[in-house]
């Protein structure tokens, strides 16, 4: 505890005597200041005892006192120290009722105690409650170490930190879900603080934001009154060493923290870090023996694959996974932000399929990321998840790693207060990853260039978390599916398309991977965020016809058909339309439009001659059939 009026009151070398404000004593004492002036107030900070002779005022005037006591209640100071025996041989009537009138605590310093005794004493009793507090910061230290690397892991050193700090304590992971709290009660009002921790992840790091005020209870082992859980002053710290969040710490008190419990909250988020930090040397490692097992997949080596990723994985080999592709369409603002935030020289190049990588590459990138929760709810997984690096080359590879700038960070550029700008991919690869810590299961995230590849369990809550996401993000966008026109434009901040494919096995990586490809594709000109690739075949195929080149083709193909009804002499389009639809049955068709079917027999060979293609080749029907029907789905966009 800091030095207090009333520590000073009992100290035995001062003989200090209680003249005014009896009860207000325990006020704490930040230093003891001597001032003969008149007006000494500019010159207090708040907190001071003041040491006076009234050698300069006119301390038998009332009115004088009244405005002289007031100013300095006002200005923040907590006591008045009057010398007897100096100038007035007691404390004169004026400035004592003052200051009974403002409740100034006015005590009386007898003259064979000098100034500079009190000054000691205070100083002096200052440095013990900082040395008490530092002795305390590092033996909180030491119990948050042990803590931190026992068995429990960051569950144990929340319990230790509430203890500490005679409060609660939580932990978010990179997606702001709770996955520690103690005492048990506190993760329900963790839960009430997302809103905030989403505030925070949202800045760089390292950032922190207090919610709340003072008041509230504090950890007495019950859980306070649903009312009054509000009154709880909550400090939340971003966790990591990057301008990235990777979890966030919640500490929820009834008051501001002292010296020591800053020293403790302070040791607590640097050992929340380092486990959620790993080091450069193991991370990297990790990252290239990813990137090894993916490439070997994808390969066809399941085996190699196997007996090289060992236990790392949990199991991931073992059991039916789906293969997950995502990218970030060009032209969109995440993309544009992406590109912002790496350095000209790491510029992304574009990712290749497997087919087109031959099986001698040599170099594998660093960017994959692991993920293997340890299932036991207490947030031990967080720290296995890195989601950044260089962009390992998912397929059999050539000699270069095209990913050099796919670094999980977006937002380099961002001016220090300002929101970062949201990496989908990032954000994508945290909660999926968030998801797999959770529940223990085992998740391998590649970024390459401007795509992330993740290999996740079937049925697993990392895939359901990809699923919840997109269904989020589409909700937020307002729509379910938005085909991509010619001139449609990408919708802001959420840009990103996922293909998932069927479930699959180590021997089926590569066709897996195919599968993801051709959802991605589905996706991308559906305006669709995420298609399984079971979905692939549902639908019409028209929306398939919503692409440049496809339509492109389609007028090239009908161009000299329009050109000839342009003149007024027939309907070719129209008459083929129609004989198309109608399967080639010539009275139907005649029907439909009007006329004679010989009529229709002559503009079907004026078709076969304008285009010089026989309308008997099945193929060259089918494709007159697409042709109009992109051409139709162009004027209708």
């Amino acid at each position: 505890m800091p030095p207090t009026l009333a520590s000073l009151v009992r100290h035995p070398g001062l003989k200090l005597s209680v003249l005014a404000g009896e009860d207000r004593l325990e006020t704490p004492v930040r230093w003891a200041h001597v001032s003969e002036l008149a007006d000494p107030v500019p010159y207090m900070d708040g907190g001071e005892l003041l040491l006076i002779t009234a050698m300069q005022l006119k301390a038998e005037d009332p009115d004088e006192m009244s405005r002289y006591v007031r100013r300095l209640v006002g200005a923040g100071v907590v006591g008045l120290g009057f010398a007897l025996g100096v100038k007035y041989d007691e404390v004169p009537l004026a400035l004592a009722e003052a200051a009974k009138e403002e409740g100034l605590p006015l005590l009386g310093v007898p003259r064979r105690t000098p100034f500079i005794a009190i000054s000691k004493a205070v100083s002096a009793a200052i440095a013990a409650d900082q040395y008490r507090a530092v002795t305390a910061g590092f033996e909180a230290q030491r119990e948050l170490t042990r803590a931190a690397i026992g068995a429990e892991g960051p569950a144990a050193l929340l319990a230790r930190l509430a203890s500490h700090v005679d409060g609660w304590a939580a932990l978010y992971d990179a997606s702001g879900s709770v996955v520690a709290a103690a005492p048990d009660w506190a993760a329900r009002r963790a839960a009430r603080l997302v809103t905030d921790v989403e505030r925070l992840r949202s800045r760089p790091g390292p950032a922190s934001i207090v919610v709340g005020g003072g008041g509230g209870a504090g950890a007495t082992g019950a859980e306070p009154a649903e009312d009054t859980a509000v009154a709880d002053r909550v400090e939340l710290q971003s966790l990591g060493t990057g301008r990235r969040t990777r979890g966030v710490l919640a500490v929820g008190t009834g008051a501001p923290l002292g010296t020591a419990e800053r020293y403790a909250v302070h040791s607590a988020v640097a050992l929340l870090t380092l486990t959620t930090e790993r080091s450069r040397a193991l991370r990297e490692a990790e990252q290239r023996l990813g990137a090894a097992v993916l490439r070997m997949l994808l390969a066809g080596e399941p085996d190699h694959a196997r007996a090289v990723a060992g236990r790392l994985y949990g199991g991931l080999l073992d059991a039916p996974f789906r293969m997950l592709v995502a990218e970030v369409p060009s032209g969109g603002a995440a993309h544009q932000a992406r590109m912002a935030s790496s350095p000209a020289d790491e510029a992304p190049a574009p990712a290749q399929a497997p087919a087109e990588r031959p099986a001698d590459a040599a170099t594998a990138g660093t960017g994959t990321s692991v993920s293997t929760g340890t299932g036991t709810g207490t947030g031990m997984g967080i720290g296995r998840s890195t989601g950044s690096g260089t962009g390992a080359v998912p397929g059999t590879g050539p000699g270069t790693a095209p990913g050099a700038g796919a670094t999980m960070a977006a937002g380099a550029g961002a001016a220090v207060g300002e929101p970062e700008p949201a990496d989908p991919l990032a954000t994508l690869a945290d909660t999926m990853e968030a998801a797999a810590a959770r529940t223990g299961e085992s998740v391998l995230v590649v970024p390459d260039g401007e795509r992330l590849i993740v290999l996740a369990p079937d049925g697993g809550s990392a895939v359901e978390a990809c699923a919840e996401h997109a269904r989020a993000v589409e909700s937020r966008r307002g729509t379910k599916a938005r085909p991509r026109g010619r001139g449609a434009a990408a919708p802001h901040g959420d840009e990103l398309v996922i293909g998932l494919s069927a479930p699959a096995g180590p021997i089926a990586a590569a066709a897996a991977y195919r599968q993801a490809e051709q959802a991605l594709s589905v996706a991308r000109r559906r305006g669709r965020m995420l298609v399984e690739h079971e979905q692939v075949a549902a639908g019409s195929v028209l929306p398939l016809l919503a692409d440049d080149a496809v339509r492109a083709f389609a007028d090239g193909m009908l161009r000299a058909l329009y050109e000839h009804d342009a003149t007024g002499r027939g309907d070719l389009v129209a008459s083929l339309r129609a004989w198309l639809s109608r399967h080639g049955q010539w009275d139907a068709a005649a029907a439909d439009l009007g006329v004679h079917r010989h009529t229709l027999r002559y503009r079907m060979r004026r078709v076969e001659e304008i285009l010089g293609r026989s309308l008997d080749d099945p193929d060259v029907r089918m494709e007159l059939w697409l042709a109009l029907k992109a051409t139709a789905s162009c004027t209708s966009t």
